[in-house]
């Protein structure tokens, strides 16, 4: 009995273990450092990702055409000036 319940234990823990590891499918783990004035030309749109959670580092998420995506730091000049630009981009597009 004592042998069915240990297995029962560990085939819960398995089950818990792989669960917790898909929520972590949308955190950015490390950022680029720079990035072709071509790809920036293809970026759409922007997310921020925060710390909470599975997300250890705070990024910023920038999505280009055909759904590709990249992480950024946010404290890099270059990336404050793609956000602005995809701002009044966006901004534009709508007025």
């Amino acid at each position: 009995m004592r042998f069915y319940a240990l297995l029962f234990l560990v085939i819960l823990t398995c089950l818990y273990l792989t669960v917790a590891q898909g929520s972590y499918e949308d955190c950015c783990l490390k950022y680029v450092k720079r990035v072709r004035p071509s790809v920036k030309g293809m970026v759409r749109s922007y997310r921020k990702q925060q710390l909470d959670g599975g997300c250890n580092i705070p990024a910023i998420v920038f999505s280009m055409k055909r759904g590709r995506v990249f992480c950024a730091d946010p404290k890099q000049i270059w990336v404050r000036h793609l956000m602005k630009r995809t701002d009044n981009m966006a901004r534009s597009f709508r007025g």
